[in-house]
């Protein structure tokens, strides 16, 4: 008996850490997946931002994934209600490798390339109206008995055309950990430098979520800026996630 409790409770571990790994939340996690998400901003002066997405991944090959994203903004950052389409994302994200460092942690290396094309209007205070390319290279730790995965990332982001000039360097670290059945928590902090405007527009993001099942889960985003730089005072989203 006292053996199959073992067993049963190594399993337990070893499933907790492959859900958090493997978590879609995870920029780097091997998974196809389709997110349907809203998140609101106050920008203070009664003003806000509200951006409705779509955040989706697919896997090309096993060390290949496809990352795209579609936003539409409704804001009245210039003191009337105005909407339309912000911008799309598509990221080819690499991993070179993925080894274990030692019996406790593993570790899976990134390189990738986002696009972003822009289909804001400044006057309406959606979007910047330039196009961007920026390259990442970033790192995932998973700790296989606590299931925890710390993911430190860096980003830069060029803007190559348009009215608006953009270069921005951006550090970023995330980390999440599941807990209790099939829930999780995400915290993820963004410290970019905006090297235009000489800022650090710094903010935080913590996501609790619950796998309903294999192929679906709901989760919830508290956000806030950080600093007297932040684009936004703070935040809350939610989404809706599907497996496949």
């Amino acid at each position: 008996m006292r053996s199959l409790l073992i067993g049963y409770a190594l399993t337990a571990v070893s499933v907790t850490s492959a859900l958090a790994e493997e978590n879609a939340s995870n920029p780097l996690a091997a998974v196809n997946s389709v997110d349907l998400r809203y998140q609101y901003f106050d920008l203070g002066g009664d003003a806000d931002r509200q951006d409705a997405f779509i955040d989706g991944s697919y896997m090309i090959r096993p060390d290949l994934k496809l990352k795209y994203e579609l936003h539409y903004n409704s804001t009245d950052a210039t003191g009337d209600r105005e909407n339309g389409l912000e911008k799309a994302n598509a990221k080819l994200i690499y991993f070179p490798s993925a080894r274990p460092l030692n019996e406790t942690w593993s570790m899976k290396t990134a390189v990738g390339l986002e696009w972003i094309v822009d289909f804001g209007d400044v006057t309406k205070g959606i979007g910047t109206e330039s196009d961007q390319l920026a390259p990442l290279v970033g790192a995932a730790f998973s700790n296989k008995n606590t299931g925890l995965t710390l993911l430190p990332l860096i980003q830069h982001f060029e803007s190559y055309n348009g009215p608006t000039e953009v270069s921005q360097t951006a550090l970023r670290l995330i980390a999440i950990q599941p807990f209790a059945q099939n829930w999780w928590v995400k915290g993820d902090l963004k410290v970019p430098y905006d090297w235009e405007g000489a800022a650090w527009p710094a903010s935080a993001e913590v996501q609790v979520g619950y796998n309903v099942n294999n192929g679906v889960a709901v989760y919830t985003d508290l956000l806030l800026g950080i600093g007297s730089d932040r684009t936004y005072h703070q935040g809350f989203g939610f989404g809706l996630r599907f497996n496949y």
